[in-house]
């Protein structure tokens, strides 16, 4: 080694123990306060303590792991101040882009940043205060200071008046205070404050502390049996629990869904009167099931893009349709694996995933490798096109899993499945090498685990648009799938439209149907058809529209014309009526199905 060299290594050594150790000596601590929430602020004071630097940039995340869209929080930030020391020197700050602000600390070792957020977003990924409660999403209300978000942070709350606990997956301290050990893990643990219902369960060895906002009309004892089950049954895919505690937030609402996953706890959307029916409350754990599963599926087996984050800007992977399609396969399956679905129930589930992908025109389109790739500007985003030029990568990923389940038990005599792909790749890239996967070492696993080439199936499936041959997959099983609308011919205008204030409007037209290839577009009012008027009355026993049933009586291939308004004008469109291509379907056990199709079916409908 030359003297050049010798120097250049011990520059960068100096360079690395100084950032190392300017790290350690910097501190970071939040308190959170409402001083107003019934105008739904949560007020802020990051507390840096240690600076050595003539400046410092603090940054607010623009998205949500977990939500692939770029939310900017920072325009809920307002009131941004800073102060020195002393706590009453004001410090400069210029705010040098739509999420950083630049701190010139005047030789300030300990600077407080205060700001207020406005939170008032209902839904699992945002926050949202009011005089009731506060629920924290932390990308939308933490902000980092920028190269420290390896550092560790506290977190102390100081409640609203009334407002009594705390539930939050973050470890904790003393009182109403909390530690993660990196903004890593603070980004990733919502925080609800109130008075929520709290219970517990234990379960896989961990303890598991429910937290219900609002009322509802739910049974915890039954909840505490039953949700214990599916983590159960989840933990022993993986033979591997990463938590000691875990915590579900539940918001109860008049019309509540959706869920978002996190390391150390989920939050959960529910309709606060559904757990009284089986159909809701089946739905209600099929909610758990999946957010549930993220806990090894996402937030630990990942993507390579999907961690470290950039906070700043999207992080890119064509493998959602594996990160959440396969976690949307498994929470069926588990409801079956505890009996909460029949063998026949569940099999109408997989139905009803076929009819949502086989009836989208954009099944043809976009190949769920790209869905997964676009989620940032496609699947958070849609508009009246989006069915005709897309799919869901957790639609099409569960198919996709329940047939690669398929072909491995077949493969393996019912040997294996895809139990045994999730647990080889989380043994293998989380437990041993601590990093994300790449699509080549997904498939390398399972081909190495099933003992067959998948060549064919990403090709056909994964990198390309179009039809799945379901009946050789689900042969294997000696199922049949079978259309209940074959050899119908049902005439279609290939068009949706609902009464909208008396108006009948087009409210999405279907890629080559009768109505695209006119040119009848969205937002048109659709006023007569033949002369008949129509006004979107709505049968309720069918289901259907006045205007639906006038086109089921007529025939394919006839020429109808609709009168329409259009901008507020009338224009009168000649329509070649097509045969509906929608399917409606359902399985079958075959007959004759032989003991390794059995085999098969046994393992997969844990029969």
């Amino acid at each position: 080694m030359n003297k050049f060299t010798l120097f250049s290594v011990l520059v960068l050594f100096i360079m690395l123990f100084t950032i190392k150790n300017a790290d350690a000596q910097t501190e970071i601590a939040f308190e959170l306060s409402f001083s107003e929430p019934q105008a739904h602020y949560v007020d802020v004071n990051m507390i840096l303590s240690g600076v050595d630097a003539d400046f410092i940039d603090v940054k607010m995340p623009v998205w949500a792991p977990g939500s692939y869209l770029v939310r900017e929080f920072s325009k809920n930030v307002e009131q941004f101040g800073v102060k020195g020391l002393s706590g009453t020197e004001i410090l400069p700050f210029v705010k040098i882009n739509k999420n950083t602000w630049r701190i010139t600390t005047n030789h300030n070792k300990k600077i407080t940043v205060s700001y207020k957020v406005y939170a008032f977003e209902i839904s699992v990924r945002t926050s949202f205060v009011d005089d009731a409660h506060a629920f924290i999403s932390p990308t939308g209300v933490f902000m980092y200071v920028n190269g420290m978000l390896n550092l560790p942070a506290v977190v102390t709350v100081q409640p609203f008046a009334g407002w009594k606990k705390v539930s939050t997956g973050l470890e904790p301290l003393k009182g109403f205070s909390y530690r993660a050990s990196d903004f890593d893990v603070l980004f990733d643990s919502p925080i609800e404050i109130g008075n929520q219902d709290t219970f517990e369960f234990d379960a896989a060895g961990t303890k598991h502390t429910v937290a219900m906002v609002g009322s509802g009309n739910y049974d915890k004892a039954r909840l505490s049996v039953d949700m214990a089950k599916i983590v159960n049954s989840e933990k022993s895919i993986f033979d591997h629990m990463p938590n000691t505690r875990y915590v579900f937030i539940v918001h109860n609402m008049l019309k509540g869904g959706g869920g978002l996953e996190h390391l150390n706890s989920t939050v959960l959307g529910a309709s606060r009167d559904g757990y009284g029916t089986e159909k809701g409350y089946t739905n209600f754990l099929g909610l758990v099931a999946h957010e549930y599963f993220h806990l090894w599926n996402v937030k630990r087996l990942r993507p390579e893009a999907l961690g470290p984050f950039d906070y700043d800007n999207e992080n890119y992977t064509t493998d959602l349709w594996i990160s959440e399609g396969f976690t949307a396969y498994y929470d069926n399956l588990i409801l079956r694996r505890n009996d909460f679905y029949s063998p026949e129930k569940y099999l109408d589930v997989i139905c009803s995933d076929i009819e949502i992908v086989e009836n989208q025109a954009g099944t043809k389109i976009q190949p769920v490798a790209e869905s997964s790739f676009d989620a940032w500007i496609k699947y958070y985003r849609p508009n009246e096109n989006s069915k005709n030029t897309g799919i869901s990568y957790y639609n099409k990923g569960a198919l996709l899993g329940m047939i690669l389940d398929l072909e491995i038990i077949n493969a393996t005599k019912a040997q294996k499945g895809l139990d045994d792909v999730m647990k080889a790749m989380y043994d293998e890239y989380y437990l041993k090498l601590k990093r994300g996967f790449t699509s080549l070492e997904f498939k390398a696993m399972a081909e190495k685990v099933s003992g067959i080439s998948l060549d064919a199936f990403y090709r056909e499936y994964v990198y390309q648009a179009g039809p799945i041959n379901y009946s050789i997959h689900l042969d294997h099983a000696g199922l049949n799938l079978l259309n209940d609308y074959q050899g119908k011919e049902v005439a279609s205008l290939g068009l949706v439209a609902s009464n909208k204030e008396g108006k009948f409007i087009v409210s999405s037209v279907m890629r080559d149907g009768a109505a695209w290839k006119e040119g009848i577009s969205v937002n048109d009012e659709i006023i007569a058809v033949d002369g008949n008027r129509f006004t979107g009355a709505v049968e309720v026993a069918k289901v259907t529209t006045d205007l639906d049933q006038y086109i089921a009586n007529r025939k394919a291939g006839e020429k109808v014309n609709v009168l329409l308004s259009r901008d507020g004008l009338i224009k009168t469109v000649s329509v070649t009526l097509q045969k509906d291509p929608k399917g409606k379907f359902h399985i079958e056990n075959s007959n004759d199905a032989t003991v390794d199709q059995f085999a098969v079916r046994k393992r997969w409908l844990n029969l």
